[in-house]
């Protein structure tokens, strides 16, 4: 068991319900256009596959997907939209779990790499998708920027997003590179729930450093799905490491 924080039960039913806008045509089209181009005609491997999302979708437009995913309950909401024989998937961590076959793409989407709180088992993370890939492979992660240039000196914590159903702000350990998210959301009766989630957030360099203990070589760094130039502006990215031939 790594660090991950399971997805309770009540978490993973409310979690589709809870990314709308993850899930409209204008996120996941160019989401599955860019992963469908770097698997081609092989088999792709998602990382902390959840409920889907990305993966199911996937699956649809005729990439072969096999998921590892920490939460059996994450799983269960996924095996409503995709029987074992169309998508299967494995209960188990990203940073060890080992599934058979060699793939094309492995993939870990959504800031996912960050649910793994220690360097050591992010390490372990890219090792395992260099363990999974064909020659000639790609891994891709999609991850935010750290967002220390939100917080002044002094500042315990920056907001993210405050809307009529929620508000969210982060707090940040720079020291230990550990970030809290804490929400508040509304419920229909008016009342507020609660949660946070914790995650080590990771620097582009950083990640590089990792492709290069799992011998993966740096391919390409864009800003977003779309393709967008990755600028010192920019708040998140997707990035491309090649498994040499």
């Amino acid at each position: 068991m790594t660090s991950s924080e399971l997805w309770s039960k009540d978490a993973a039913e409310r979690y589709d319900a809870g990314e709308t806008e993850m899930t409209s045509p204008a996120v996941l089209g160019p989401t599955v256009d860019f992963l469908a181009r770097l698997a081609g005609d092989g088999p792709a491997l998602e990382f902390a596959i959840g409920t889907g999302r990305v993966g199911v979708p996937l699956r649809r437009r005729g990439v072969p997907v096999t998921g590892i995913e920490l939460s059996e309950h994450m799983a269960a909401v996924l095996r409503r939209k995709a029987d074992e024989e169309t998508l299967p998937v494995v209960v188990g961590d990203m940073a060890t779990t080992v599934v058979p076959g060699s793939h094309t793409l492995v993939y870990l989407v959504y800031n996912t790499i960050s649910n793994l709180l220690t360097q050591d088992e992010q390490v372990e993370c890219f090792r395992n998708a260099a363990r999974h890939l064909a020659p000639g492979g790609r891994f891709v992660i999609e991850l935010e920027v750290p967002p220390l240039r939100r917080m002044p000196p002094g500042q315990g914590a920056v907001p993210f997003d405050v809307s009529d159903r929620h508000l969210g702000f982060d707090t940040i350990d720079p020291v230990s590179q550990l970030l809290v998210s804490h929400h508040f959301t509304r419920e229909e009766d008016g009342r507020y729930r609660r949660g946070n989630s914790r995650h080590r957030y990771v620097w582009p360099s950083e990640l590089d450093l990792m492709a290069r203990i799992a011998g993966l070589e740096l391919e390409q760094r864009v800003a977003d799905w779309n393709g967008s130039p990755f600028t010192g502006d920019s708040a998140g990215h997707v990035s491309v490491w090649r498994k040499p031939a």
